[in-house]
C-alpha cells in the first residue's frame, strides 16, 4: 500500500514539473484573449464548468436582429452603468474592462465620454432591434 501512495505523489509532482497549467492553478491566460474577451478555449471552459452558453462577440456590423440585440445588450450592460471600472491600470495600459470593447468590434474607450458613446450606441441598437420586431413579418422579409 505504501508504494501506491508514493506512486501517486510522484505522478502529481511530475505533472507540476511538466509546465502544464490548469484553470484551477491560475492558468487562465489561455482562456482570456489578450486583446479583450474570451478565447474559444475560454468559452469551452465555462461551458464545461458552469454550463454557460457563451458566443463570441459581434465584431462586424450588427445588421440582423439577433446581432443588434446581442451587441446592444452587451454595450448597454457593460458601459451604461453608473459605477464604472477604471479604463487604465497603474502602468497606463488599458484594463480588461476597456479591452472588452474590442471583442465586440468597438474601439477601446480612452475617456468617460467614449464610454458614454458606447452605452448610447448600445441603447440605439436595442431600440433598432425593438422596432424591427414590431414590423410585420412580410415587411421584414422585403416583400
Amino acid at each position: 500500500m505504501a508504494t501506491r501512495a508514493g506512486a501517486k505523489s510522484t505522478r502529481k509532482s511530475s505533472a507540476k514539473s511538466s509546465g502544464r497549467s490548469s484553470a484551477r492553478s491560475g492558468g487562465t491566460k489561455r482562456l482570456k484573449d489578450p486583446e479583450g474577451g474570451l478565447t474559444a478555449a475560454g468559452r469551452a471552459h465555462f461551458a464545461k464548468t458552469a454550463g454557460a452558453r457563451l458566443k463570441p462577440g459581434v465584431k462586424g456590423r450588427a445588421d440582423t436582429p439577433e446581432k443588434m440585440k446581442r451587441k446592444g445588450s452587451f454595450l448597454r450592460r457593460h458601459y451604461g452603468k453608473k459605477s464604472r471600472s477604471p479604463l487604465k491600470d497603474d502602468a497606463g495600459e488599458p484594463t480588461r474592462y476597456a479591452l472588452q470593447a474590442t471583442a465586440w468590434g468597438e474601439p477601446v474607450p480612452k475617456t468617460r465620454a467614449d464610454v458614454a458613446r458606447l452605452a448610447k450606441k448600445g441603447m440605439q441598437l436595442l431600440e433598432k432591434y425593438r422596432k424591427s420586431q414590431d414590423e410585420p413579418a412580410d415587411r421584414r422579409k422585403g416583400r
